[in-house]
């Protein structure tokens, strides 16, 4: 049994915030780089040139990527064999986020209640998935979530009967529905399955998978190269002007569901892919 502090949890999750913040992680740079080459559109190539000198202005100068700092979005992956210590998990979480928010002066975006909307000032609470794995690791990740593509995202209750084709139709609708409005080009965070809660975590996961990196699964490999190719054919292209390259991947997962449904949740980010990752 291994024996974690909590506060070491609430360092990483402060620093990882001001990082996530500032730098996009090296898949997704990569991603737009390609983007920017292949783009075929004169004003599409303009705006993803914009893009990444914004990225390097935000590295250098220790700028957000982007104004919309985000809601704090937490994985944490916990192996069996550690007990922490010095406090709760949960609370290690929520300071490590108030302490980067604040100490890392980014904008403070959450409200106590939704319909009572006073602002906490802090960015708390977080959003927080825990797994419990084998082990005596913990996988962190840390994606602040910005709000302008969050709510450009769906879930889709189909029928069974609707099939393959209904899940393509699902997505393609939620991309075309979103348009310029997803700061595109946009990653597609696909989850197939499970139940309505369980399909819209698995999209929101799927985000934080490495863009160069494929489903391990044939026929849903195939998928995400489908749709990828069907969703950049909308020509709604960088910042909604027209291009070739409306999204830079899509990422899907899937799980066991009902014999009597086919939950299919979309959740869409913008360029600003943001998520980092570190193993305690």
């Amino acid at each position: 049994m291994r024996t974690i502090e909590v506060a070491e949890i609430t360092r990483h999750i402060k620093e990882m915030c001001v990082e996530a913040n500032h730098f996009l992680s090296k898949d997704m740079e990569e991603a737009m780089r390609r983007a920017a080459k292949e783009e075929k559109a004169p004003l599409g190539r303009q705006i993803l040139d914009q893009l990444q000198d914004n990225l390097k202005i935000a590295g250098e100068d220790m700028i957000p990527i982007c104004q919309d700092t985000g809601m704090t979005v937490v994985f944490l992956e916990i192996g069996q064999e550690i007990h922490f210590e010095g406090g709760i998990l949960t609370d290690a979480v929520n300071e490590g986020v108030r302490l980067g928010y604040t100490e890392g002066y980014l904008r403070k975006s959450v409200v106590k209640d939704p319909l009572i909307r006073d602002n906490t000032k802090d960015n708390t609470p977080a959003v927080i998935h825990y797994d419990i794995v084998p082990g005596d690791q913990v996988r962190i990740t840390v994606a602040p979530k910005g709000f302008g593509s969050e709510n450009m995202s769906r879930v889709f209750m189909l029928k069974p009967a609707d099939g393959v084709e209904g899940v393509k139709q699902a997505i393609l609708t939620a991309v075309k529905d979103a348009g310029p409005n997803a700061c595109p080009p946009m990653v597609v965070g696909v989850g197939i399955g499970g139940t309505f809660e369980k399909c819209a975590l698995m999209a929101k996961h799927a985000l934080t998978r490495s863009l160069e990196e494929r489903s391990a699964i044939p026929y849903v490999r195939e998928l995400e190269e489908e749709m990828l190719v069907r969703i950049n054919q909308t020509g709604i292209g960088p910042g909604g002007l027209g291009g070739t390259t409306t999204a830079l991947a899509v990422n899907i997962e899937t799980y066991p569901t009902h014999i009597a449904g086919l939950p299919v949740a979309v959740n869409i980010c913008c360029h600003v892919n943001r998520h980092a990752v570190r193993v305690v």
